[in-house]
């Protein structure tokens, strides 16, 4: 049996429930991991809500670290015992153990601990997929302008930090001066606190009236119509989260005055396979490794806590990563 936070009804925080569900062997094609340590995303929250509606009951969370237990047939890049961190779907790893697909795990270098694999693995391949595959049609270029929008979350600050790894200038916005002053700590050029300036106009001021290549906006229906005044010509509008709302229906026409681009990934969209999500995950483990990338965890909730975790997720009153611990 495992201790598995799950929903039977879409809500706030008030549906997740702490149970005990039975855990099988793994077959063909799966693995059995027990959990040191699970990770915390605004898509658990989407999916808890049902803005990203999933058959009930869930079992909730796409990210986590911990020591595989058995592994079924056909696994031949893991076995028992092994230290390993994955972003995955289905959802589930709000658990103590779990049988999965190992498709999207993989093995912890030595010196990653398993905190901060639970912590980095689905913000740090978002990040990944984001600066060196989701890119302008220009390309991106040292000393390059582009804007990240929640900056001071999990996937902001190591953003932050590994943009300007690749000389990139990276114009932070977050909603507090606390905030702004994380991701500047963190390699922001620029921050801008939203909440009190308007950061289409100071973005226009920075670049001196360009604007930049490429927004990457996860907030969603709050910042979208400033995002698109930032862009310049050609400019890339990546919308990759909802934490405001989605966007509301657009038409194709506001892309015409500057040949803009627009698209909406996701992270699984990229590592789509087994092959994919390694060599995304082996770019993550070097920049962390060299130093040059540090997974912020700013908070910690023990499973049982995980309402308050939530909470404190939705009220933006968390910076860096958040985990759960088992």
């Amino acid at each position: 049996m495992s201790k598995t936070v799950q929903i039977t009804r879409y809500g706030g925080a008030e549906v997740l429930e702490l149970v005990e569900r039975a855990v099988g062997q793994p077959a063909a094609g799966e693995i059995l991991l027990r959990h040191h340590a699970i990770g915390l995303n605004f898509i658990d929250v989407y999916q808890r809500s049902g803005l990203y509606a999933l058959p009930l009951p869930l079992a909730l969370g796409m990210e986590g670290a911990g020591v595989v237990e058995a592994v079924g047939d056909g696994v031949t890049h893991l076995q028992k015992g092994d230290r390993v961190a994955y972003a995955s779907n289905p959802p589930g790893s709000y658990c103590e153990r779990r049988v999965m697909p190992a498709t999207h795990v993989c093995k912890l270098p030595d010196h990653i601990s398993l905190e901060t694999g639970a912590a980095m693995m689905l913000k740090g391949l978002t990040v990944q997929y984001l600066l060196k595959q989701c890119i302008p049609v220009e390309g991106l270029q040292a000393g390059d302008h582009v804007l990240f929008h929640a900056a001071a979350g999990g996937v902001g600050l190591i953003a932050c930090q590994w943009a300007k790894a690749l000389g990139l200038k990276l114009i932070a916005t977050a909603g507090s001066d606390e905030k702004c002053q994380l991701a500047l700590l963190s390699g922001a050029s620029h921050a801008i606190n939203y909440r009190t300036q308007d950061f289409a106009a100071r973005v226009q001021e920075i670049t001196g009236g360009q604007g930049v290549k490429v927004v990457y906006d996860s907030v969603g229906k709050d910042t979208w119509e400033g995002s698109l005044a930032c862009l310049r010509r050609f400019g890339l509008m990546v919308s990759f989260g909802n934490a405001s709302g989605p966007v509301p229906p657009i038409s194709v026409a506001a892309l015409a005055p500057k040949g803009l681009y627009l698209t909406r990934p996701s992270v699984f969209v990229y590592a789509h396979s087994r092959e994919t999500t390694q060599a995304m995950a082996d770019q993550l483990f070097e920049v962390v490794s060299s130093g040059k990338v540090k997974i912020h965890i700013a908070q910690r909730y023990a499973l049982q806590e995980v309402r308050a975790a939530h909470h404190a997720l939705e009220a933006r009153q968390t910076t860096g990563s958040t985990i759960l611990t088992v």
